[in-house]
């Protein structure tokens, strides 16, 4: 357990897919709150949860972030960044938990009452034997797991009709898995959550006088990419500190990486090697990939046709992503011996927090890593490739990114972090 003293910084989890002026709101709002003297901010890498590539780089989402407010920003293990919703938070708390400078952090949710989420994580994290056999009574009428898992917790008695359209809502999803996270790792680490303001989480109208959504931006970036709209609106949605390096950008989306999707796939096919040692692909899945293995789809059309009531679209594009970048369900098992979060690779901090970066080496529990050079030195066998893990899903980006717009592009060692 993290050894927290007077030092105080808040956490936040994010992907900044991209950053925006919701992002830099929610930082101000985080150290408003938590009174923290500094914010940390763990993020994805090049990959996000969702199944998909970052619309921008790692390091420019850093720098955007370091503009607005965030003074560390340290980067989430791919094998988890593109994980589930409850391994993706159980290694970002993990992290941060680690860091030992952290107290609090603070997320997002539409409900904005975090008794009300802490709750109903509680009851999750228990997992009582009615529960899990009323999840698997449900998971066998073919539903996703979203629907499983609510559905069981009704028939269970474990949640009142407030509770349950909670738990349909997307940030109040993973901050429940936040909350769930610090009950299951007996974390110090305490919740905090502002309400979600502006457009929703999946909304794809971008408005000048709200907050958008992420999604809704990389919406309008696709349009202009495909001369379908050639307004630069987007970008009046990010914060004026941050707006010229998004202009200076250059945005990646799903379908830059078909090619590599049905390379992989046929690669394995010709191989005879199993698609469902991948993670996040069932049997059922497999078997459905190989029916469809001749029909080279662009990504995401790929991914609609795998569709089904059973698998969630994100489930599915996780799964394709993961045999892109050959994450095996046994590499995710043991990530998970090692407790999720063994190293803290930082991509960028403020000039000014010199002393923060002096805290987390004197008290963290894990090493902090600012240079790729001998930095598996530190580690163990398991925390190296997990690190090397890292690094090749960063350069498989970048080979997209550079393949794409004919640039010369840093790689993981000749790039150092980003400063501010």
């Amino acid at each position: 357990m993290a050894n927290h003293t007077s030092f105080n910084a808040v956490g936040i989890i994010a992907e900044y897919n991209p950053f925006h002026s919701g992002h830099a709101y929610h930082i101000k709002k985080a150290k408003e709150l938590s009174q923290a003297d500094y914010c940390i901010v763990v993020m994805s890498g090049d990959f996000v949860q969702r199944g998909a590539p970052a619309v921008f780089d790692k390091y420019t989402r850093t720098a955007m972030a370091l503009s607005c407010g965030a003074d560390l920003v340290i980067e989430i293990p791919s094998l988890f960044a593109t994980s589930s919703a409850e391994d993706f938070a159980a290694c970002s708390i993990a992290l941060l938990d680690r860091l030992s400078v952290v107290q609090s952090v603070c997320f997002g949710s539409e409900c904005g009452d975090v008794k009300k989420l802490t709750s109903i994580a509680s009851v999750l994290a228990e997992e009582t034997e009615e529960y899990k056999e009323a999840l698997r009574t449900e998971l066998k009428k073919g539903v996703s797991f979203p629907q499983a898992r609510t559905q069981a917790l009704i028939s269970c008695g474990s949640l009142d009709d407030e509770e349950t359209s909670i738990l349909l809502s997307p940030n109040n999803i993973l901050g429940i898995e936040y909350c769930k996270a610090i009950h299951r790792q007996n974390s110090r680490l305490s919740p905090l959550t502002i309400q979600r303001a502006g457009s929703g989480y999946h909304d794809p109208i971008v408005s000048p006088d709200q907050f958008g959504s992420a999604t809704g931006i990389r919406k309008l970036l696709k349009e202009k990419e495909d001369n379908q709209n050639n307004s630069d609106s987007m970008f009046l949605q990010i914060p004026n500190s941050a707006r010229q390096i998004a202009e200076n950008s250059f945005p990646l989306f799903p379908d830059d990486f078909s090619t590599l999707l049905n390379a992989a796939l046929l690669r394995l096919s010709m191989e005879n090697l199993p698609f469902e040692a991948y993670a996040d692909v069932s049997v059922e899945l497999a078997a459905r990939i190989k029916k469809q293995l001749p029909d080279f789809l662009p990504f995401e059309e790929k991914t609609s046709s795998l569709k089904t009531k059973q698998y969630t679209y994100t489930r599915i594009s996780r799964a394709l992503l993961h045999i892109i970048l050959g994450i095996t369900s046994e590499q995710i098992a043991l990530g998970k011996e090692v407790g999720y979060a063994p190293y803290a690779r930082v991509l960028g901090f403020k000039k000014d927090s010199k002393d923060l970066m002096g805290q987390i080496k004197m008290r963290g529990s894990i090493p902090l890593i600012t240079k790729t050079a001998g930095a598996e030195s530190n580690l163990s066998e398991l925390a190296g490739s997990m690190l090397r893990r890292d690094f090749y899903c960063s350069h498989i980006y970048q080979t997209v990114l550079q393949n794409k717009y004919h640039i010369n592009n840093k790689n993981e060692f000749t790039r150092s972090v980003v400063i501010l």
